[in-house]
């Protein structure tokens, strides 16, 4: 039995749902953490509903704030629970997705997975495995997980955006590279961009990046 999300909803600004994005926050934080995106965002992307739901678990090594699954070498915990807790969270996760689809009445065509570090890796899992094309991934300082996995089990190839600071002191640079050579060589149209001097975060010239994106994937008049 999947777990319910609780998550916090921000409204279109236009009053019309045409589109979705779902933010999935990193390790130890919250929805919150990322709803707040919205605030620059939504001006953008009138016709946006935006979604931020809280991961299924306390996190270990932060209670305040949840995790997707457990991290051995931050919290102590085993490989094997941190596959099997992956696992159930990914379940958890596909159904929230789609009560997401279904509650704004859209297509999958119509949402993006906006993702930062362990919500990064999230997305990246969960979108080539869904039955259909999502209109895109925004991965910010996140890995690919299981690359090894990857071309058998892909369903469907939404586009993605890979984004990362080179001076990540939490997720290194070099997960970037990696995760787009593998979605390359699967097949996926994959961009990416470097942010430079930045650590574990979102900069300015990042978000201005992926909502030149989203805006693309999403057919949306620019402003």
């Amino acid at each position: 039995m999947t777990r319910t999300l609780a998550a916090k909803r921000r409204p279109p600004a236009s009053g019309t749902t045409r589109s979705a994005v779902i933010f999935l926050h990193g390790y130890g934080a919250d929805g919150a953490d990322l709803l707040g995106l919205a605030d620059p965002l939504g001006p953008h992307m009138p016709d946006t509903a935006f979604h931020a739901p809280d991961a299924p678990e306390r996190c270990v090594a932060s209670p305040f704030g949840y995790q997707w699954f457990p991290i051995p070498w931050l919290d102590g915990s085993s490989e094997t629970a941190a596959e099997a807790s992956m696992a159930t969270s990914l379940d958890d996760l596909r159904a929230y997705v789609a009560g997401v689809l279904d509650s704004e009445g859209l297509t999958a065509d119509r949402l993006i997975l906006f993702g930062f570090s362990q919500g990064s890796m999230m997305s990246l899992h969960l979108a080539p495995r869904w039955p259909a094309p999502l209109a895109g991934v925004v991965a910010f300082s996140g890995r690919l997980l299981a690359p090894d996995r990857l071309t058998a089990e892909t369903v469907s190839r939404p586009p993605v955006l890979l984004v990362h600071g080179d001076a990540d002191e939490v997720v290194p640079f070099v997960s970037m590279a990696e995760a787009g050579r593998a979605l390359t060589a699967a097949g996926f149209e994959t961009y990416a961009h470097r942010m430079s001097g930045t650590g574990h975060g979102i900069a300015p010239d990042g978000l201005s990046v992926s909502l030149r994106f989203m805006l693309d994937r999403l057919a949306a008049p620019a402003d």
